[in-house]
């Protein structure tokens, strides 16, 4: 598998990472911001939640849409536009703050709109690395994208806090420079990210052509259905967790330090994960994903001290990354580029849709039954989760990035026999070779 390193010199692949390093970044730190300014400007908890609020509604609206066209214009383009609209409001509300006319309307539509812009970034980006990455190379691409999500997490918050201290304006102006220098990094990539030249039809049937092809196919439907519900006990436990603390008592200094361990769990596992992509199968470390909550969370059931919240979260985030970057590198090798968008935006949108429920259902389970009884339940909530993939024959049968299945000429994947890795045992005979679903090797119907 490519090295980091070794990835460093393909130079569109660089600027795309680059640009939206920093980019995720500046978002980062303004998200941070969003609820201190919403209190500072209406004094209620209730209207401060309203701006993140409006940034996770953008988001679900756009991914959908995203998909459908990233799949019909020049990604490039896309791209650049999603950049130059982000410049563009957050501009607005930094020079609305240096002007001293901030409102929280113009806080809320700005909060909308660069989420929109987040929903039609990411599946246009994936779906463009793929043309600036070589197949073997896909894993450790998508790893890096990882590392730099948890990298802004573990950042942003802390830079937002400075900046906010220096001039309520000021994270928004770090934001748009971030824009902007998205917007040039972009600009000088100069592979072709074009679509495939095909036939086009309305919006809605496009829209209706990637669900039915992801939700047709054995693997993605399993895939679909264990992220969603992941990220629903995941953020829940999260929630729970930090609630309790706060309930203990617990300074917001030591949360904050908690945070930071989760940050760094998840900062590490990104660079380790091409080592566990490359030595363990696709669906193996999927399952490993699935189970490695399990253990966790018996200790928060006795007790809630801040560092065992800490070690928790830090220790659980170690394989994610290595699981994201797996189950998307192979979703993007197994998805003809026609459909590269939409397949990217569904799977993003399905898995998304259950972030925003995770803290209801956290404070419920708390208000209803308590801190143990709660977290038991959640437990058992994740036990069901981790069957997901664990029943599923299409996730368990994936094999290790070099024995995937190719995409031929017509669309029709193409099984390849299991190799051997050097000084491990492959755990299949030579001979052995990995037996798709029939339903797997299709492209998308057209009607």
């Amino acid at each position: 598998m490519t090295s980091y390193r070794e990835l460093a010199r393909n130079r569109d692949f660089t600027r795309l990472w680059v640009g939206e390093a920093v980019s995720q970044l500046g978002t980062a730190a303004s998200l941070f911001v969003f609820p201190l300014i919403g209190y500072a400007l209406t004094g209620s908890a209730l209207l401060a939640a309203l701006p993140v609020a409006a940034y996770t509604l953008g988001i679900a609206v756009s991914l959908l849409p995203a998909g459908v066209v990233a799949d019909q214009v020049d990604r490039r383009l896309l791209l650049l536009a999603a950049s130059a609209v982000g410049l563009v409001l957050t501009a607005s509300i930094a020079i609305a703050g240096l002007l001293g006319a901030m409102t929280m309307p113009h806080l809320i539509v700005v909060a909308l709109g660069t989420g929109a812009v987040a929903g039609f970034y990411m599946p246009t980006e994936l779906s463009a690395v793929r043309s600036v990455v070589e197949r073997d190379e896909l894993s450790t691409a998508i790893s890096q994208n990882q590392a730099r999500h948890h990298i802004a997490s573990l950042l942003g918050g802390p830079l937002g806090g400075v900046l906010y201290a220096v001039g309520r304006p000021l994270p928004f102006v770090v934001d748009a420079v971030t824009f902007a220098v998205s917007l040039l990094t972009v600009s000088r990539v100069r592979a072709d990210l074009s679509p495939v030249d095909r036939p086009r039809r309305a919006p809605v049937r496009e829209l209706g052509d990637g669900l039915r092809y992801l939700l047709a196919r054995p693997y993605f439907r399993s895939v679909a259905a264990f992220g969603a519900m992941c990220n629903l006990v995941v953020n829940a436990v999260f929630f729970v967790a930090i609630v309790r603390l706060v309930e203990a008592g617990v300074p917001s200094t030591t949360i904050g330090l908690v945070e930071a361990l989760a940050g760094v769990g998840g900062v590490v596992g990104a660079i380790i994960a091409p080592f566990l992509i490359d030595r363990m199968r696709t669906g193996h470390l999927t399952m490993s994903v699935a189970w490695s909550w399990v253990p966790l969370l018996v200790p928060l059931i006795f007790w809630s001290s801040p560092w065992l919240v800490g070690a928790m979260l830090c220790i659980g985030l170690l394989l994610n990354p290595a699981g994201n970057a797996a189950g998307q590198s192979y979703r993007v090798a197994i998805t003809p580029d026609e459909l590269q968008g939409r397949i990217a935006s569904s799977s993003q949108f399905l898995g998304f849709m259950t972030i925003p429920l995770a803290p209801i259902l956290g404070g419920w389970l708390l208000e209803t039954y308590g801190a143990a009884t709660a977290t038991t339940m959640l437990l058992v909530a994740a036990v069901l989760t981790a069957l997901i993939p664990t029943l599923a024959r299409s996730v368990r049968s994936v094999p290790r990035p070099r024995d995937w299945p190719v995409l031929d000429e017509s669309g029709e994947l193409v099984e390849q026999p299991e190799r051997q890795l050097p000084g491990l045992g492959a755990g299949m005979d030579h001979d052995e070779v990995i037996t798709l679903d029939r339903r797997e090797s299709g492209v998308a119907t057209r009607v």
